[in-house]
């Protein structure tokens, strides 16, 4: 039988060497537990859906939607990276040193894509809402690709020079057995958060203010070309509605993606130490990834070709020969 020394080590048989368990009453463990894993698990199974829908359906493989599925798709990996974090509310990481650096280098990567990407959405709806005329030259489904694959790559490139000394000798910074921590050094610090929160943040920001600026000014001309050219111009007027509504959504995608990684970047802008000790950061971390949730839910209640699509998903007609040419727009 276990002392109570024992039962709160992480490896209880290391008995001078294993970190200590954050110890929590058993009903608090198991409610964090169920709603933790059920946001993990919708997180995964509402992405999966916007990955299959923007993948299959042919009419929505648009410049905008490409961008919106490189969003999906690292959503889709915090998801389930989350599944890990949910595995240290004890404080005991059990997977072994080159599993902790791994995950943590993932995860890195997967949050500073899902950033990268929010910028090419801010500056795709910035040309088509401030340069509508040369938004189908200069917003191709080529160069979206080009960005994306740039982010992507950028985003593995920035972070492996960063954890270069973990990755190197994993677990050579934890001070006991069961400990998950990486240290970035001073300079590899501020460059991140240079790439990765200040740059993107101000770009997303100055953008999407200049966007609400002249989509303002577009929606007043709209009702006057409206009462003047009714009929004329019809099919221009919906196409600027059609923008501005793309505009709005994915401005509420942004907003509520800033409310979200704010607090944890705002702890390092305070200077706070730049070592990622997963337990005492999780509440922050689980704020950012849970953002990850809100976005297809955001998708939901404003793209009503997300809700068809989800319909014909869970119906197996997507299954049916020719489902992909079906109409959702």
């Amino acid at each position: 039988m276990k002392t109570i020394e024992e039962a709160e080590l992480c490896f209880p048989q290391l008995l001078n060497f294993s970190c200590r368990r954050i110890m929590h009453p058993h009903s608090v463990s198991m409610f964090t537990y169920i709603l933790l894993s059920s946001v993990s698990l919708l997180t995964v199974t509402l992405n999966l859906m916007i990955i299959i829908s923007i993948s299959h359906f042919r009419q929505l493989h648009t410049s905008t939607n490409l961008l919106l599925l490189s969003l999906a798709v690292s959503d889709f990996f915090i998801g389930f990276l989350m599944l890990f974090q949910i595995m240290l509310l004890d404080g005991c990481w059990l997977f072994g040193d080159l599993m902790c650096i791994m995950w943590l280098y993932l995860t890195y990567i997967i949050t500073s894509v899902s950033i990268g990407t929010m910028v090419l959405i801010s500056v795709d709806r910035y040309v088509a809402i401030c340069d509508p005329l040369h938004y189908p030259n200069k917003v191709t489904q080529k160069r979206v690709q080009v960005c994306v694959c740039l982010c992507w790559i950028g985003s593995v490139f920035l972070h492996s020079l960063q954890l270069k000394d973990n990755l190197e000798q994993p677990g050579r910074y934890n001070s006991c057995i069961g400990e998950c921590v990486v240290v970035v050094n001073y300079i590899a610090g501020l460059a991140d958060l240079f790439f990765t929160f200040i740059g993107p943040v101000t770009v997303i920001i100055v953008l999407y203010m200049r966007v609400f600026v002249v989509a303002v000014s577009q929606a007043r001309a709209m009702r006057s070309h409206v009462a003047a050219f009714s009929l004329n111009c019809s099919v221009t007027v919906t196409t600027k509605r059609s923008e501005m509504k793309a505009a709005r959504t994915l401005g509420v995608v942004v907003i509520v993606f800033l409310l979200c990684i704010c607090p944890y970047f705002g702890i390092l802008l305070a200077g706070q130490n730049n070592s990622f000790n997963v337990t005492s950061t999780y509440f922050i971390s689980f704020l950012f990834y849970f953002n990850s949730c809100l976005n297809p839910v955001i998708y939901a209640l404003f793209y009503p070709w997300f809700r068809k699509s989800i319909k014909i998903i869970v119906t197996l007609k997507i299954l049916q020969p020719g489902s992909c040419q079906t109409t959702l727009l």
